[in-house]
C-alpha cells in the first residue's frame, strides 16, 4: 500500500480533493472504454487501418451511438480537467474541509449523473440539470480563488 507523506496528511482538503479527482479521472477511462466497446459492437471505426482489422473499410464510418459516447468523453474534458485545476488552487487556500468536501461531492456527483444522462439518453432536463449543478463548485472555487488573489494582481 502506498503510504502519504505527514506533510500531505495535514491537508484534509487537498487529500479530499484528491480522492473525487481519481474518482472522475476513472470515469472518464471508463467512458472510453465504453466508446471502444461500442465501436466494436457497431464496427463504426474513426481510422481506415482500425475498419480493415474488423472487416474492411465499409466499417471506416461515423455512428451516432459512438458519436454520442465520443460526446460525454468531450463534455467531460470539458467540464474536468478545470476542476483538477481549480479544485487544485482552491485546496492550497486552506477552506473549511467541510466546504471544500461539499464542492466536491456536488461536483464528482453532478459529472457522474451528466454521464449517465448523456450514455442512456435520460428525458432532458436530466443531463442540464446534472451539468448546471456541477458548475456551482466550480464558480464557487473560481470566486474564492479570485477573492484571494486580487491583492496580488
Amino acid at each position: 500500500r502506498a503510504a502519504l507523506s505527514p506533510k500531505m496528511m495535514e491537508n484534509k482538503v487537498f487529500l479530499s480533493f484528491t480522492f473525487y479527482s481519481t474518482i472522475l479521472i476513472l470515469k472518464m477511462y471508463v467512458v472510453a472504454i465504453i466508446t471502444g466497446q461500442v465501436r466494436l459492437r457497431k464496427k463504426a471505426f474513426a481510422n481506415p487501418e482500425d475498419a480493415l482489422r474488423n472487416g474492411g473499410l465499409q466499417f471506416f464510418r461515423e455512428d451516432p451511438d459512438v458519436e454520442r459516447c465520443r460526446r460525454a468523453h468531450r463534455n467531460d474534458m470539458e467540464n474536468i480537467f478545470p476542476f483538477l485545476f481549480l479544485g487544485a488552487i482552491y485546496s492550497l487556500l486552506d477552506p473549511s474541509p467541510t466546504v471544500a468536501r461539499i464542492h466536491f461531492l456536488i461536483f464528482c456527483v453532478g459529472r457522474i449523473i451528466h454521464t449517465i444522462a448523456y450514455l442512456l439518453q435520460l428525458r432532458a432536463p436530466t443531463r442540464s440539470v446534472a451539468y448546471s449543478v456541477a458548475q456551482l463548485p466550480c464558480f464557487s472555487m473560481a470566486l474564492q480563488i479570485l477573492l484571494a488573489t486580487t491583492p496580488y494582481w
